[in-house]
C-alpha cells in the first residue's frame, strides 16, 4: 500500500496538469478519474467544470470497466490529435479516451481502457436550458452533503441569457435550486463558488436574487468572515431590512466590531432604505450592552418606542440586558414590570441584572417567582449559583446544586458552564473540597474551568496546589492556552504565600512565552507581592516604571505594606499623598476614601505618634469622612445573621455578649494581649476604650454567636466585608485552639482557615 501511495502522489500532479490543459483546450468536456490508495474517487479538473450530463455516465462506465479487486489505478488523460481543435458542441458527443495504467500490481501489468461514450446533443432552446437544471434535481438529492458534487450539476455557462427574459417558473426553479445549494455550504470556499455562480446566472434586480444575496450575507457572517459580508453588502444597491439586520447581527456577535453594529444602525436610519424592525433592535441593544453604551442604548430605546415595538418581548429582553449590564437596575426593573408578556429569557435577564449589582437576595426571590411559570435552564442556574456565591451561603449553594441535579435536564446539569459556576460557588462559599470534586468529575474542561480552580486554590492560600494545577493544565489541556486571567490567579497564589521569585518568574513567562501584555491587574499583583515581602523601594520603582498610570488600588497596597513592614513614616505619608491625589480616589465613595486615612493613622499609631492620629481623626471629621463599618455574617440553619462592630440589635445580644466575656477571659488566661494599634481612631488617651473596641469587632460577635448556636466542633463560617485586622486574626487563631473549633473566615481579599491555633495563611496576608 505504501508503494501505491508513493506512486500515486508522484503521478497525480502530472495527471492533473495534463487534464487541466486538455480541459481548457476542449471546452471543459473532459474528465480525469482515478481511484487512489485511499479508495476515494478522484476527479480532475474540479467537478463544477464538467458537463453535467456526462459526468455521472463517466463514473458509472468507469466503475463497470475496472477490476474492483485491483481498482487502484492512476488514469491519465492524453491530448489525442483528433480532439484538438474540436468545438465544445462537437465534444458533447464524445467522451475522453482513458488510458489507465495499473500501478502496484504484480509484474506491473498494464491495462488500457479506451472507450467513447456518445451522448446526443440536446436541443438548444432557452426553455431546455432551464429544464436541464430542473431534471437534475433527482441527482442533486442523491448528493446531499457534498456541495461540490451538487454544484457540478449546474453548468457554469449562464442558464439565463443576458438578452432574454426567462419564464417566471424557470427562473423560480433556478433560484430555488441555488437556495438549496446554499443550504449545503459548509465553508467560505464553497460559499464563494456559490456567490460567483449566482452573479453569473441571475439578474441582480430580481427580488428572488436579492433574497439570495441576503442568504449569502447570512452564511458569510455565520462562517465568521464579516469582511466578506461587508463586501457583499456594499455590492448591493438596495438593501432590505433582512440584509441590514444580518450585518448588524454579525457585528454584534464579533467582539472587535460591537461599535460598528451601532454605527450600522445609524447608517440604516440615515439612508432610509428600510425601517428597523423587531429583529433589528435586539442585536443593536446587545452591542450597546457589550460596550456599556448607556447613552446609545437610551437612543435606541427611544426608537423602539417611536416604531411601536415597546411591547415586543424580544426587544424588551434586549433592553433589560442593556440596563442590567450598565448597572441601571431601576430602568431594567421598570421594563420588566411593564412587559405584557415575559419569556424565560426575560426572567433570566432580570435575574442576571440583579446579580450584577449585588442584589443577591432579590435575585433568588425572583428565581422562586419564575418557577411558577417557567422551568429554569442553564443560564438561569448560572445566575442562581453566582447569587449563592455572592452571598457566601453554602446552604443555598448546596440547595441550588441539588435543585440542578433534580429538576434540570442532564445536558444542563453536565454543561461545562454550569460546572464552572459550581466550582466558583463552592470556592467562594469556603468548601474547596467540593469544588475539587466537581472539577475532577468533569469529562470536558475549558480554560474557564482551569482558571476557576487555580483561583480557588489561590484565594484559599493553597499556593502550591494552584501552581500544580497550572502545570497540569499546560500538560493535559488540549487546545487550552493560558490567558491574562490565568496569570492573575497565579500571581495571587504567589502573593498569598509570599513566593516572590516564583511570582517574578510567572510575570516574565506571561510576556515571554505567551505574548500577554501585563495589564493593571498584573502590575497590581506583582507590586503587592514585592511590597508585602518587604521590598518597598523595589515596589515603588516598579510603580514608577509602569507603562500606564497606577490607580489608587496599587498605591493603597503600597501603603498597607509599608504599614505592616514598619516603613518610615515619611515614605508612608508620600504614598498617602499619591492616593489622595488620584482621580479615582477623589471620585470614590466615602468608604474607599476612608481606607487611606485609617491606614495612615495605623502608621502613626505604630510609631506612637498619637498627636498625628488625632489630626487624622479631625481631618476625617472636617471632611465628613467616616470609616467604613465592618460587617460580618454567619449562616445558621439556612438563615444569615449579620453583625456590625458593637452591634446590639440581634435578638440574642445578651447571650452573645456573655459568650464574648467567656472568650475574653479564657484568652487572657493563656496570655493574650490586645494589639491597640489596630484601633487607631479610638481615643488615644484611653487604652480601655481601645481594648473594648477591639473586642466588639464584627467577626468576634459572629464567632460568639456561632459558638452558642452550632453543635460543638461544627465548623464556623464567617464572611466579612473588610480585611481581617491583625488583632482579630490572632484572637481567631486562639479561639480555634481553646474551643477546638475550625473557623473559616472570608474577608475582602482571601480565605483564612483557622484550626488548632494556626491559620492557613501562615500569618502572611
Amino acid at each position: 500500500m505504501r508503494k501505491k501511495e508513493t506512486l500515486f502522489k508522484q503521478r497525480f500532479p502530472g495527471f492533473k496538469k495534463k487534464a487541466t490543459k486538455l480541459s481548457v483546450l476542449c471546452g471543459n468536456s473532459v474528465a480525469f478519474i482515478c481511484y487512489g490508495p485511499d479508495d476515494d474517487l478522484h476527479v480532475w479538473p474540479q467537478p463544477q467544470d464538467h458537463n453535467p450530463q456526462t459526468l455521472p455516465e463517466i463514473v458509472a462506465k468507469f466503475n463497470a470497466l475496472i477490476d474492483h479487486k485491483r481498482k487502484h489505478h492512476a488514469c491519465e488523460l492524453y491530448e489525442f490529435p483528433n480532439l484538438k481543435g474540436l468545438s465544445g458542441d462537437e465534444l458533447r458527443n464524445h467522451l475522453v479516451n482513458l488510458d489507465s495504467h495499473l500501478v502496484g500490481v504484480k509484474k506491473q501489468k498494464i491495462s488500457i481502457l479506451k472507450r467513447i461514450l456518445k451522448k446526443p446533443k440536446p436541443k438548444e432552446t432557452e426553455e431546455n436550458d432551464h429544464l436541464r437544471v430542473s431534471d437534475n434535481s433527482a441527482i442533486i438529492s442523491n448528493h446531499k452533503g457534498s456541495f461540490v458534487r451538487s454544484l457540478l450539476l449546474h453548468p457554469l455557462s449562464p442558464h439565463i441569457p443576458p438578452a432574454s427574459s426567462p419564464s417566471a417558473s424557470a427562473a423560480g426553479n433556478h433560484h430555488r435550486r441555488i437556495l438549496s445549494l446554499a443550504e449545503t455550504c459548509s465553508d467560505m470556499s464553497q460559499l464563494k463558488q456559490l456567490h460567483a455562480f449566482t452573479l453569473r446566472t441571475t439578474y441582480p434586480d430580481e427580488p428572488a436574487t436579492l433574497f439570495l444575496y441576503g442568504k449569502i450575507l447570512q452564511l458569510s457572517s455565520s462562517f465568521s468572515d464579516v469582511n466578506y459580508a461587508f463586501r457583499v453588502f456594499d455590492s448591493i444597491e438596495n438593501h432590505s431590512s433582512f440584509m441590514w439586520n444580518t450585518l448588524i447581527r454579525a457585528c454584534a456577535h464579533d467582539v472587535s466590531r460591537k461599535e460598528e453594529a451601532f454605527m450600522l444602525y445609524r447608517k440604516m436610519l440615515e439612508r432610509g432604505e428600510s425601517a428597523p424592525d423587531k429583529h433589528t433592535f435586539p442585536f443593536v441593544l446587545k452591542a450597546c450592552a457589550y460596550i456599556f453604551g448607556l447613552s446609545e442604548g437610551k437612543q435606541v430605546h427611544c426608537q423602539v418606542v417611536k416604531h411601536g415595538f415597546s411591547g415586543d418581548v424580544y426587544v424588551n429582553n434586549g433592553l433589560i440586558h442593556l440596563y442590567g449590564s450598565c448597572g441601571c437596575l431601576d430602568l431594567a426593573r421598570k421594563v420588566f414590570d411593564e412587559m405584557p408578556e415575559r419569556s424565560l429569557v426575560s426572567w433570566n435577564s432580570m435575574i442576571d441584572a440583579l446579580v450584577r449589582v449585588g442584589e443577591y437576595d432579590s435575585a433568588l426571590q425572583l428565581f422562586r417567582d419564575m418557577q411558577k411559570s417557567f422551568e429554569p435552564d442553564g443560564y438561569t442556574m448560572q445566575s442562581v449559583l453566582s447569587a449563592c456565591a455572592g452571598l457566601g451561603s453554602l446552604s443555598l449553594g448546596t440547595w441550588a446544586h441539588a435543585f440542578l441535579l433534580r429538576k434540570c435536564d442532564v445536558d444542563v446539569a453536565m454543561d461545562v458552564l454550569i460546572k464552572n459556576s459550581l466550582i466558583k460557588m463552592y470556592c467562594k462559599c469556603g468548601l474547596l473540597r467540593m469544588a475539587e470534586q466537581v472539577f475532577q468529575g468533569m469529562q470536558k474542561r475549558d480554560l474557564a474551568s482551569w482558571n476557576a480552580m487555580i483561583l480557588g486554590f489561590a484565594t484559599h492560600g493553597r499556593a502550591e496546589e494552584a501552581l500544580d494545577c497550572f502545570d497540569r493544565m499546560v500538560k493535559e489541556g488540549k487546545n487550552v492556552k493560558p490567558n491574562s486571567v490565568t496569570f492573575v490567579a497565579l500571581l495571587i497564589a504567589c502573593n498569598h504565600r509570599g513566593l516572590v521569585n516564583k511570582g517574578r518568574r510567572y510575570f516574565d513567562t506571561m510576556v515571554r512565552d505567551y505574548g500577554i501584555e501585563p495589564a493593571l491587574e498584573h502590575y497590581g499583583c506583582i507590586i503587592d507581592l514585592v511590597a508585602r515581602a518587604g521590598y518597598i523601594t523595589e515596589a515603588i520603582d516598579m510603580v514608577m516604571s509602569m507603562p500606564m498610570k497606577p490607580d489608587a488600588v496599587i498605591w493603597r497596597s503600597l501603603l498597607d505594606a509599608s504599614c505592616k513592614k514598619g516603613a518610615s513614616v515619611e515614605l508612608s505619608e508620600e504614598i498617602a499623598r499619591n492616593i489622595i491625589g488620584t482621580k479615582e480616589d477623589n471620585q470614590s465613595s466615602n468608604g474607599n476614601c476612608s481606607g487611606v486615612y485609617v491606614l495612615l493613622s495605623r502608621v502613626y499609631a505604630s510609631a506612637s505618634r498619637w498627636n498625628d492620629v488625632g489630626i487624622v481623626r479631625k481631618l476625617m471629621s472636617d471632611h465628613g469622612i467616616r470609616k467604613e463599618p465592618g460587617c460580618s455574617s454567619i449562616e445558621i440553619n439556612g438563615i444569615s445573621h449579620e453583625f456590625f462592630a458593637g452591634d446590639t440589635s440581634h435578638p440574642q445580644t445578651k447571650q452573645i455578649y456573655q459568650q464574648l466575656k467567656v472568650i475574653n477571659d479564657r484568652l487572657r488566661s493563656i496570655g493574650y494581649l490586645p494589639d491597640r494599634s489596630q484601633a487607631p481612631l479610638v481615643d488615644a488617651t484611653n487604652d480601655g476604650s481601645k481594648e473594648y473596641s477591639l473586642r466588639l469587632h464584627s467577626e468576634r460577635l459572629a464567632i460568639a454567636f456561632g459558638l452558642i448556636s452550632l453543635p460543638p466542633q461544627t465548623p464556623i463560617r464567617i464572611f466579612k466585608n473588610l480585611r481581617v485586622c491583625s488583632d482579630c486574626h490572632e484572637v481567631t487563631k486562639l479561639i480555634s485552639k481553646v474551643f477546638s473549633t475550625e473557623i473559616i473566615v472570608r474577608d475582602r481579599v482571601r480565605f483564612h482557615h483557622f484550626k488548632d491555633g494556626s491559620c492557613s495563611c501562615l500569618d502572611y496576608w
